[in-house]
């Protein structure tokens, strides 16, 4: 039960830090702030997350798990999406709005088979990494990793954030900061 509590934690705390650092990074780019005034605003932010953390019910009591074989579309979706965008010149809208669609009627094959039914958000949480520019996402192989580690993260945040809107592109968000933080690191 510990080792549960200590993947929640830590991945609650992983989105809280990206989404401080990334709204942070906003308000320093538009606003021209001072670091002081970045410093309180960022304490607010985190304030007002932590506490909708321990007062709001965003989450199931039960620790459950995605299954390794639905987690595993996400990079699918990913590539499908950057194929789409980059390659053929879609753009990332379309792309997105393309693989999502023919996701949405995969469920279409057996209609009982309920590992179908989950599989149309999972790919589509994919389309949001592939929706990168080739700036953010320079190869096929980053998109590949950036779908690896936002599957994991999907897998680890079954029973998180829930009624909250925006999951599936925070944790492709996550996903993408994660493979462009490994990059940068082994370069």
């Amino acid at each position: 039960m510990k080792k549960h509590k200590a993947i929640r934690f830590f991945v609650i705390i992983l989105f809280l830090i990206l989404q401080t650092v990334f709204l942070t990074m906003i308000v320093k780019e538009k606003y021209n702030t001072g670091a002081i005034d970045i410093v309180l605003i960022t304490l607010a932010i985190t304030g007002i997350m932590w506490f909708a953390y321990k007062e709001l019910d965003l989450h199931h009591e039960k620790h459950a798990y995605d299954k390794l074989l639905v987690v595993v579309w996400v990079p699918v979706g990913a590539l499908a999406c950057y194929a789409l965008n980059i390659y053929a010149g879609l753009g990332s809208v379309i792309s997105a709005s393309a693989v999502g669609t023919v996701a949405s009627f995969v469920p279409i094959i057996n209609k009982s088979s309920s590992y179908l039914k989950k599989l149309p958000a999972v790919i589509y949480c994919g389309t949001f990494i592939g929706m990168s520019s080739t700036e953010i996402a320079p190869s096929i192989g980053f998109v590949l990793s950036a779908g690896i580690f936002a599957g994991v993260l999907l897998l680890l945040s079954k029973n998180l954030f829930l009624g909250i809107g925006g999951k599936l592109g925070t944790i492709a968000f996550a996903g993408v900061v994660i493979a462009s933080l490994i990059y940068w690191i082994l370069k």
